[in-house]
């Protein structure tokens, strides 16, 4: 791509969200610049093993001991991470009622914290922890009480950061780790969030569908729409005649699909373009 190239492509984005009404698609890579990896390179390929499986959770302890001591460790990472200039420019374009609808893959919550309001979690947030039984919600600060309770001395374990609140552990340092049970009834506990494996919620569809029915198009950012639970929306807004663009510097699913792609950091561009406005 030339450079003229590059800024037709730059122009055609900003022209989109100057016309308002723009429903935003985000993934991991908005949220990089913040200290949470993501999982794919540019090529859109595993840059490690695939995220825990929803039925391996549910059918094996030993998984479970091994997802909650490993996310303990890693929740503070993305517990405590502020949003990018990214997640703020984003808001600040909502609050000028560009964007109708920010659907985000992401489950790290920095859009809210950036103080954006019109925000649907597609895989839910990793701030809240679902009692499988009796369906309760509990915030993950008191979960991560219950855990340090439960296991003394694990706060101070060694692990690398993983993305979505993981954490590299040595093998075997999970063996004899307790994972608390429901304060209520005694149910299995699980982030409220969507794993791999597993489906989103009927009505997040639905709800996100009919924003982007009602939109003047769809720009996707900081995603490589490799998972379907998001590449989805790009089909039906292309179905629907909608423009779609990108900004991602990496491949896409969806790039023969697209009206314009920015294949810049994503976090800067749109810092550069709110300064702009």
């Amino acid at each position: 791509m030339t450079e003229v190239d590059r800024e037709r492509h730059a122009q055609r984005v900003a022209g989109l969200l100057d016309r308002g009404s723009v429903v935003v698609l985000t993934g991991a890579g908005l949220s990089t610049s913040c200290g949470i990896p993501d999982y794919r390179d540019h090529e859109g390929l595993w840059k490690r093993n695939r995220p825990i499986d929803h039925k391996d959770f549910l059918g094996s302890e030993s998984t479970r001991r091994r997802y909650w001591a490993r996310s303990f460790l890693g929740w503070p990472t993305v517990g405590q991470a502020a949003p990018g200039r990214g997640h703020r420019a984003l808001a600040q374009l909502e609050g000028g009622e560009r964007i109708d609808l920010l659907i985000t893959q992401n489950v790290d919550g920095l859009h809210q914290k950036a103080g954006s309001r019109s925000v649907l979690e597609l895989h839910g947030g990793l701030d809240r922890v679902l009692c499988l039984a009796c369906r309760r919600t509990w915030p993950r600060a008191a979960v991560q009480d219950w855990i340090s309770a439960a296991n003394p001395g694990i706060a101070g374990t060694a692990a690398g950061i993983a993305p979505d609140g993981d954490a590299d552990l040595a093998a075997g340092l999970d063996a004899d780790f307790r994972i608390p049970a429901c304060p209520d009834c005694g149910g299995m506990l699980k982030p409220d969030v969507v794993f791999f494996g597993d489906s989103v919620p009927r009505e997040r569809v639905g709800a996100a569908m009919a924003a982007i029915d009602a939109a003047r198009g769809l720009l996707v950012v900081g995603s490589s729409l490799m998972v379907y639970s998001g590449f989805r929306f790009v089909l039906h807004a292309h179905q629907r005649g909608k423009p779609v663009m990108a900004i991602n510097l990496g491949k896409t699913r969806a790039d023969h699909l697209l009206a314009a792609k920015v294949q810049q950091d994503c976090d800067e561009f749109l810092h550069r373009l709110q300064g702009s406005a």
